[in-house]
């Protein structure tokens, strides 16, 4: 009776109260008839009424909201992958996704949907959301502004970060002259046309700048840490201006703006001597912790929407508040870091796009229509380009550094980015910017933000040294090579020390490269040295412990599979090592079906399974990424499945075909160099009848008997494999066992899979 005691009060709970709320409802409509209420009919059928309620809640300014929502993150990741694809930053794929979905195509081609999901009653909300994501991504920018460095490394990077903006400033204001009766807006003065001009042409965008750096290594050179610091030198010089910009702007004279400068003034300075030592001693209470508690969240998002909060009504726009508030945060690398981590998914991912999308809207290209239009445009793009590349050049030359180098920085100051069209869109909300010029500057911001890649490129071409060119030494070198690449610590330290057992005792005959490539979105510009020191730390105390020379190599990237083996192919290595990963969908229908990775949608995989090259229902023994590396690599790969590695003692080879016995060499080098003990499984018995390979197990025994060993049987007892420390397994019959459910997959402790090219 005990076991349906909840059942029976379950039930008779359920129909006591059913009953009650059944005899309240019929009592309750005795209650109509007394206050003449009118039952509501309908004229129409049911389905009728359905589909009217179901146009209503299409039309729901929530769930318009909500549309806009996912179609702008998903034409945004497709764009920005594509991007990524073509070595260009992801944020150049999400302006033009943002111009794809507005006016200028979508609302071109397909006038009635574009109405429908982008109706002017819903841009408002659109509008305020995307100000939201602008609030958090300023004072994310803020944040990863290192004023330490300027401190420190402030000398000719001052000079130059300011020569970037006054040269392109004056060349903007000279080239207002020429367009302001053709292009400014009704009722406005020439003062505030030219000035708006003038600072979209001295914009740096400081994050994408910031990215390029850590993508292309560059930020441990001197360069790199000039063109940081200018960067960020020139970004806190930029903003400035602008905030006395749109002072002027609004008060409609200098002199008039002098009461909202001056305000101005005060608010810095109080951010600077009263909240900054304030936030320093909240920030101090939280050192040496891995979390910040929600109330410490709390004061901290406070003080930036107060600070937005401030400079709006000061009249210098709450962009600039945001920004000061991340720039006075407590400069602890790992506390930042933390507080970013926070931040920056909800708004880089979630909220930054919909201002993307906002900005499209904006941008009528089709009002360019004649050819002296695109000659404005042009002239627009060569005078930033002339303003911002030759500007930061020519003073970087003029301050002693290389022609190369000067470039260089010209090429990655002229990075506008996502931070020119913030300025842009004060400039239109303002009324200084018509439609036309407006869409002329977005079309100079995606432009000069594409071009500093391929400049990039083009330089390093122009100034290949004899030694680049000469590069390819490595081919007469007998070294044998071992690249190991990692994602965790603690996969590194493993990798190593199957390095190890492969190599132990060639001595000089060895080189050993430790790679870790990062997402480069993982980062910030303060605290990579920190993040690299954290990778390789397991590494290189494991390296010390076995006594064994090791050389570490990081990169930064937005494509990591790409990278890893494009630095495979040209390093000459002979054999690269890494781990097994798991995908999220790994194994489910939906990831086979829709191409996911770990990251985003994979349309790469999605249009190889559409085109048929892909089979949705065959379960890939691999991940998606180790797929592409095992695709791609021109070398022998080593995917360690790790069952808690310690030593490759005890080794166990299979061999199933006569494709399998490539893995007797490296059964060979396990012998050799770890005096590893060596199991061979003829499992479709073809070794005794090749005289090849067993005049290749003789000579193994001749050189180390009683190490290797030939087992026939056909079935495996579970207790030997467990004795075993390691199975060296091909690809393909890698896959056969995974098709075949095999026990072994369960028994063995670690498995090194081995492709062979």
């Amino acid at each position: 009776m005990g076991k349906y005691r909840n059942l029976i009060f379950y039930i008779t709970t359920i129909a006591i109260f059913s009953c009650l709320m059944y005899f309240f409802i019929i009592e309750g409509q005795t209650l109509e008839v007394k206050e003449n209420i009118i039952a509501k009919t309908s004229n129409g059928s049911t389905w009728d009424n359905f589909q009217e309620s179901f146009k209503t809640n299409l039309h729901h300014p929530l769930a318009l909201l909500l549309a806009q929502i996912v179609t702008i993150i998903l034409t945004a990741r497709l764009f920005g992958w594509i991007c990524m694809k073509i070595r260009q930053p992801t944020v150049i794929g999400e302006m033009i996704a943002g111009i794809v979905l507005g006016p200028s195509l979508l609302g071109m081609y397909f006038p009635e949907f574009s109405a429908f999901l982008f109706p002017k009653e819903s841009l408002g909300n659109l509008q305020f959301l995307s100000q939201i994501g602008l609030i958090l991504f300023m004072y994310i920018v803020g944040m990863e502004l290192d004023l330490s460095v300027l401190r420190k490394k402030a000398h000719d990077a001052v000079v130059i970060s300011h020569a970037s903006i006054i040269i392109p400033f004056a060349l903007g204001i000279g080239l207002s002259y020429f367009i302001y009766q053709e292009f400014s807006p009704a009722g406005i003065q020439f003062t505030s046309f030219a000035l708006f001009i003038a600072i979209s042409m001295s914009i740096t965008a400081f994050p994408v700048l910031a990215r390029i750096v850590q993508e292309r290594n560059l930020q441990k050179t001197k360069l790199g840490t000039i063109v940081i610091t200018c960067a960020a030198a020139d970004d806190i010089t930029a903003w400035c201006i602008l905030a006395a910009v749109i002072a002027i702007v609004k008060a409609g004279s200098f002199t008039s703006s002098i009461y909202v400068i001056l305000m101005a003034i005060a608010y810095v300075l109080l951010m600077i001597k009263i909240v900054r030592p304030f936030l320093k001693r909240i920030g101090d209470l939280q050192a040496g912790k891995n979390t910040i508690n929600k109330p410490m969240v709390a004061i901290f998002f406070l003080t930036l929407i107060l600070s937005s909060y401030a400079t709006e009504v000061i009249g210098i726009h709450a962009l600039f508040g945001a920004f000061m508030a991340g720039a006075i945060m407590p400069e602890n690398a790992k506390f930042r870091t933390l507080f970013i981590d926070k931040v920056e998914d909800v708004a880089l991912v979630l909220l930054l796009p919909l201002f993307f999308v906002f900005t499209g809207l904006r941008t009528q290209i089709g009002l360019l229509n004649d050819s002296h239009l695109w000659i404005t445009a042009g002239f627009i793009i060569l005078t930033a380009v002339i303003g911002k590349f030759a500007g930061s050049a020519l003073t970087a030359k003029f301050v002693g550094i290389n022609w190369k180098e000067s470039l260089t920085i010209g090429a990655l100051m002229n990075t506008r980015g996502l931070m020119e069209l913030i300025v842009l869109n004060i400039g239109y909300d303002l009324g200084v910017l018509g439609p036309e010029i407006f869409a002329m500057l977005v079309i100079m911001a995606l432009f000069t933000t594409f071009m500093t890649g391929p400049a990039l490129d083009f330089i390093n071409f122009i100034f290949k040294s004899k030694k680049d060119e000469e590069e390819p030494a490595h081919e007469n070198d007998s070294k044998y090579r071992v690249l190991l690449s990692f994602d965790k610590p603690e996969s590194g330290s493993t990798l190593l020390k199957l390095a190890h057992d492969f190599t132990n005792k060639m001595n000089g005959n060895k080189s050993i490269t430790a790679m870790n490539i990062a997402p480069v979105d993982e980062m910030h510009a303060y605290d990579f040295d920190e993040y690299e020191d954290s990778q390789f730390q397991n590494v290189i105390d494991k390296s010390h412990e076995l006594n064994l020379e090791v050389t570490t190599l990081f990169k930064a990237s937005t494509d990591i599979e790409n990278d890893l083996t494009s630095i495979t192919n040209k390093g000459h290595y002979d054999l690269l090592l890494i781990m097994l990963g798991k995908s999220m969908y790994e194994g489910s229908l939906l990831g086979r079906l829709l191409g996911f990775t770990t990251k985003i949608i994979n349309p790469e995989k999605l249009l190889n399974t559409v085109k048929g090259k892909g089979n949705i229902f065959n379960n890939s023994p691999f991940d998606d990424f180790t797929l592409q590396i095992l695709d791609k690599a021109n070398i022998p790969v080593g995917v360690l499945v790790e069952k808690d590695f310690e030593a490759a003692d005890k080794v166990f080879v299979p061999i199933f075909n006569l494709s399998d016995f490539y893995l007797l060499e490296y059964a060979k080098r396990l012998i050799n160099n770890n005096n590893s003990q060596i199991i061979i499984l003829d499992a479709a018995g073809q070794i005794r009848n090749n005289i090849e390979v067993k005049e290749l197990i003789r000579s193994i025994e001749q050189v180390a008997p009683n190490h290797i060993t030939l087992y026939n049987e056909k079935k495996i007892e579970k207790e030997f494999l467990n004795s075993q420390d390691l199975m060296l397994i091909s690809s393909k019959s890698w896959k056969n066992l995974i098709d075949t459910k095999s026990l072994w997959l369960s028994d063995i402790p670690s498995t090194l899979i081995i492709s062979n090219p």
